[in-house]
């Protein structure tokens, strides 16, 4: 058994724990990150953030959706898509992504120990590996272990006909009929993209309300746009019971208003489950909540002063971009380069079909804490660009003060909302008028311009 002695120790190799290890390494830090045997790059890489977006493509992409406005309702790319058409385009990029993260972590000269990782005592981790076990020190130490599906003893998942996000990729088949319990994000992003594939998808929820911190027209309009694609909301509901009918074959979801629901797979997506009980963390000293996620301070440290913790270890808002902030930012705390991050400068990227992003102050919140705004709108349907994507459902919305016009929050739903929230970001981030999409110039045809057209229409109701 050896011993290693480092100034960092990072427990899992996602997003967090790459970007603290690499900004550790850069101030000249001798860094380790522990991560299980073919899992480099975490969650983010193997169930999470890369797999499905890359899902979201294919199923773009085979389906023709985005064809359709031109083609007719009846176009596909191909006839029968399998699951493994689907995921083939995903191994290919996590293949990509895996040796990627791998050159980077050689590159900067950050030692990888592959196995589990086990605290002894708050400096001390143990890693047990197929080479034996390793006894490593560390002066720091970044928890960024990421979540797993949180799953229910009432649940009886079997990873085939009732099964988790993650068991997602292992499915044989495209079910004919899914019947997802949960619509938080991830729920959502997976009703939309079968959806698109044309399955009859229910979506339940016992919430009344659908992503309550976003924009309430905009998801309003996503609903829309998936009921249209026939999938069948029922929020408000319980469930109280999920099983498998033998007989019909089917799977069913009973819920407490006494409604049965039949379909032939069940995707089980109720919140996330962190994996901090898998490191023996009390003997560092450190109790998480029940399900598992670690309290931190502004800087990423947990109530033991040299143990820092980031990523979905440590809850909202969960997103892969804002875990490698939190991970840097932590990196530059224990080595005396403190930052913050902007809370409410957060953009926000939900992959459903059609995606959805944000940044800045909703509506909702705006009335509220009794600000007023004003609305800038441009509909898809106005511009070039997006006609020829084959997107007219398209909406962005600009909410500025009246009165010093003042950007204040930009709410986006429609093709590639993901890459041209950015724009507002800038302007927001720099304390920005909507004045500034007024008098410049933008590419045409290109859907940044819907900033111009919602910014025109903002000042036209002043």
């Amino acid at each position: 058994m050896e011993n290693h002695e480092y100034d960092l120790v990072v427990i899992g190799s996602g997003p967090a724990g790459q970007k603290g290890a690499i900004c550790a390494a850069k101030l000249r830090k001798k860094v380790a990150i522990i991560d299980r045997k073919r899992t480099i790059g975490g969650v983010c890489v193997h169930t999470g953030t890369i797999p499905s977006k890359t899902l979201r493509e294919a199923v773009l992409y085979l389906s023709g959706f985005r064809q359709r406005t031109f083609y007719g309702r009846g176009y596909v790319l191909k006839d029968r898509i399998s699951m493994a058409d689907l995921i083939f385009r995903a191994q290919a990029v996590m293949a990509r992504e895996i040796e990627v993260i791998k050159a980077q972590l050689r590159r900067n000269y950050v030692t990888t120990f592959e196995g589990d990782a086990r605290f002894t005592d708050p400096n001390t981790i143990e890693v047990q590996g197929e080479d034996g076990s390793h006894v490593i020190h560390g002066s720091h130490v970044l928890v960024a272990c990421g979540t797993r599906p949180a799953h229910s003893q009432d649940i009886p998942i079997d990873g085939r006909r009732i099964f988790d996000s993650d068991q997602l990729h292992s499915l044989e088949e495209v079910p004919r009929e899914l019947i997802i319990v949960g619509a938080g994000i991830i729920g959502l992003e997976y009703a939309s993209m079968f959806a698109t594939l044309g399955v009859k998808v229910t979506l339940l929820d016992q919430r009344p309300v659908l992503v309550d911190f976003a924009d309430r027209e905009i998801i309003e309009s996503l609903c829309f746009q998936l009921r249209q694609l026939g999938t069948v909301f029922r929020l408000g509901e319980k469930v109280v019971s999920v099983g498998f009918d033998e007989e019909r074959d089917r799977v069913f979801a009973k819920l407490e208003s006494g409604k049965n629901i039949h379909g032939q797979g069940l995707l089980y997506t109720i919140g996330r489950q962190a994996n901090s009980d898998q490191l023996n963390i009390e003997s560092a000293g450190l109790a998480p909540d029940a399900r598992g996620k670690l309290a931190v301070n502004d800087h990423f440290q947990t109530a033991v002063s040299h143990i820092y913790a980031a990523g979905d270890v440590i809850g909202f808002p969960a997103l892969a971009s804002t875990s490698m902030e939190q991970g840097r930012l932590a990196s530059c705390h224990m080595f005396g380069k403190p930052g913050t991050m902007p809370a409410n400068l957060i953009p926000y990227g939900i992959y459903t079909i059609p995606e959805i992003s944000m940044v800045g102050l909703t509506e909702e919140q705006l009335t509220k804490e009794k600000i007023p705004y004003e609305v800038g709108l441009a509909r898809y349907a106005e511009l070039a660009k997006a006609q020829m994507l084959g997107d007219e459902e398209g909406l962005l919305k600009l909410l500025f003060d009246p009165d010093s016009l003042k950007l204040l929050g930009v709410h986006i739903i429609g093709d590639r909302a993901a890459e041209i929230i950015h724009i507002g970001q800038v302007v927001l981030t720099m304390g920005g008028t909507i004045q500034y999409f007024r008098d410049a110039v933008f590419n045409y045809p290109t859907l940044a311009e819907a900033y111009k057209v919602a910014a025109l229409d903002g000042l036209n109701k002043l």
